[in-house]
């Protein structure tokens, strides 16, 4: 399958020599790629144009964010590309895997109704740290009709052009709430029993993963109300429950029964959580790692989240790859 009619549109922020692999692999495929780079001070730029690649560079006086840059770059391929049925978004920390396109290209021209396909994104290095590992838990979603991608995935241009493309100002969550405005106006998001990218997390210290799961949560807030109420609900249910329902219940009861014995409760509660989670994974030490986090991670969102309804600029949220990893 030809990928004439196919062109990439690559975000990037500080991705070092992980965007020459990823660059160098799409141009192994075709000559229509752009980048499109927020703010790097790592070169990035100008690794992207001595590649010969067509290199958009965001305003940093405004939101810098995955949303505006994808966007950026489908207007870029509009107007060099302009016969491209097909726009392929990819993350500048990703290599595309062999075969991946092919199989994506043959899904949607075989399903009519289909606007999305996305495939299995999968760590380089899932070893290499907990929280590398635990991003790929993140990326092995459920195979079939979804209702969501990720940032990597095969879109078709007239369906992406329709619902008007990614809310530039959305910093978080940006792929569920376009897929909602997708689906409601008929078209299908699928999620293909294929891998698709190779991602390149890097991520190895705690204040990183931290800032991850507060922008998360806070794009869990947004979208949600975007979406009346109709995504990442669940996400925001759990988060409060965890980080803000189950102690300020048990601080309540020990407080009324005039009993403090009852604060043990507290870890007691968490520690259940942390092992029944665990126990999906069979107790290993791996399953122990990612059942804390996920715990943990609870507190983060929901610092993000209330960020969000207090009002807070979403340009003021620190980015983990804001410096060269």
């Amino acid at each position: 399958m030809s990928a004439e009619n196919v062109a990439f549109v690559v975000i990037g922020r500080n991705e070092g020599e992980r965007l020459r692999d990823c660059l160098r692999a799409l141009l192994g495929l075709t000559h229509h790629v752009v980048y499109v780079d927020s703010a790097s001070t790592d070169g990035s730029s100008e690794l992207a144009r001595n590649m010969d690649v067509l290199t958009v560079e965001l305003d940093p006086n405004i939101l810098l964010c995955a949303a505006r840059g994808r966007n950026e770059g489908f207007r870029e391929v509009r107007k060099r590309f302009p016969g491209c049925e097909y726009v392929h978004f990819i993350d500048g920390d990703c290599v595309i895997a062999t075969g991946w396109l092919e199989t994506a290209i043959d899904f949607l021209q075989s399903h009519p109704n289909a606007a999305v396909a996305c495939g299995r994104r999968f760590e380089r290095f899932p070893d290499a740290s907990m929280y590398n590992r635990l991003c790929d838990e993140e990326w092995n979603t459920s195979v079939g009709k979804a209702t969501a991608s990720g940032g990597d995935s095969l879109v078709r241009s007239s369906a992406f052009e329709q619902v008007g493309g990614f809310r530039s100002d959305l910093k978080a969550g940006e792929e569920p709430e376009m897929c909602s405005r997708l689906r409601a106006a008929g078209w299908e998001i699928w999620r293909l029993d294929a891998k698709m990218t190779e991602h390149d997390a890097r991520i190895f210290r705690f204040g990183q993963w931290w800032n991850r799961m507060i922008r998360g949560g806070y794009g869990y807030a947004e979208v949600w109300r975007l979406t009346a109420r109709s995504v990442f609900g669940n996400q925001l249910r759990s988060a409060f429950t965890w980080a803000i329902g189950v102690p300020l219940i048990i601080l309540l009861a020990a407080s009324l029964l005039g009993k403090p014995i009852l604060l043990v409760a507290v870890p007691a509660a968490y520690f259940l959580q942390i092992a029944r989670i665990a126990a999906r994974r069979r107790f290993s030490l791996h399953a122990w790692q990612s059942a804390m986090l996920l715990v943990l991670a609870k507190i983060p969102e929901t610092l993000g989240a209330i960020s969000y309804f207090l009002g807070r600029k979403p340009e003021r949220l620190t980015d983990y790859k804001a410096v060269t990893q």
